[in-house]
């Protein structure tokens, strides 16, 4: 058997937000930790301090993700230099823009990154998870994958994806040492922008909006008790769940052409 004292947790997206809030969480649970972000995001910074902190080991990784190459190399970096029985896919990007207006590079970087280096991560480092006596992987989708939203069109389907996919590999591997599961929160309550964003989405903006540390706390207690959907906001996820398209589809639209409006006033 493996000392768990020489595991570690990869999260992906860590420098703030949702990520961050992840990374500290497991910390002070002792968990050792590979922080993943773009550079430039105080990443080492996070890592000592943590590291110090809570006396775990934490590495850091920079890289952007938009490109597939990193994803290989990360995987090749990680799988080379340490045991992994933890994933968390949380990096992520998003945005509001009709979509007539943006460049084929930001429809890319939005599939690459919340697709393809989702799928692909998970499918480098899978032997190393499988190695470990107990592993888990913890994909972040969104309330956004029950619904389209004109305005924001590409997110949606893409955490439509990360939803199923990972459904799928919870049923592929449910016999094996590797638990998946996927958390689907609401927005987040980050900073001034996006609380700003929400606030002009009107109620259903704020309806389903949470703050990254709770979101952390109870994604990660669900995971470690095998729970395989996590869902933040039950009564938005309800609300999503019965609300026909139909209705839903443009009473969403509108609100984010409100933020829309807001942002470009």
């Amino acid at each position: 058997m493996k000392n768990q004292e020489s595991m570690f947790a990869v999260i992906t997206g860590a420098s703030q937000g949702l990520g961050k809030a992840f990374a500290t969480e497991l910390a002070r649970q002792g968990k050792n930790l590979i922080l993943v972000s773009l550079p430039d995001q105080n990443l080492q910074q996070l890592s000592e301090e943590l590291a110090e902190q809570y006396q775990v080991k934490a590495v850091c990784y920079q890289t952007d993700l938009t490109n597939d190459k990193n994803v290989r190399l990360l995987a090749l970096w990680i799988n080379n230099n340490f045991d992994v029985n933890l994933l968390i896919n949380n990096a992520g990007i998003g945005g509001t823009h009709k979509f007539r207006d943006v460049g084929v590079g930001y429809i890319n970087n939005i599939i690459q990154v919340n697709v393809m280096a989702t799928a692909v991560l998970t499918h480098q480092l899978l032997p190393n998870l499988m190695r470990q006596n107990q592993s888990y992987i913890l994909n972040v989708s969104s309330l956004a994958a029950f619904s389209p939203v004109g305005n924001k069109t590409v997110y949606p389907a893409t955490k439509a994806f990360v939803h199923s996919f990972t459904r799928g590999l919870y049923a592929e591997l449910k016999n094996t040492n590797v638990f998946v599961s996927v958390v689907n929160p609401g927005a987040m309550d980050t900073n001034d922008e996006i609380r700003a964003r929400i606030k002009a989405q009107g109620i259903l903006g704020k309806f389903s909006l949470s703050k990254p540390e709770v979101v952390a706390k109870k994604a990660i207690s669900q995971l470690f008790r095998k729970d395989t959907v996590i869902i933040i906001n039950p009564l938005s996820w309800l609300v999503l769940n019965l609300v026909p398209v139909w209705i839903k589809l443009p009473l969403m639209t509108r609100a984010v052409e409100r933020e829309l409006r807001c942002v470009h006033a």
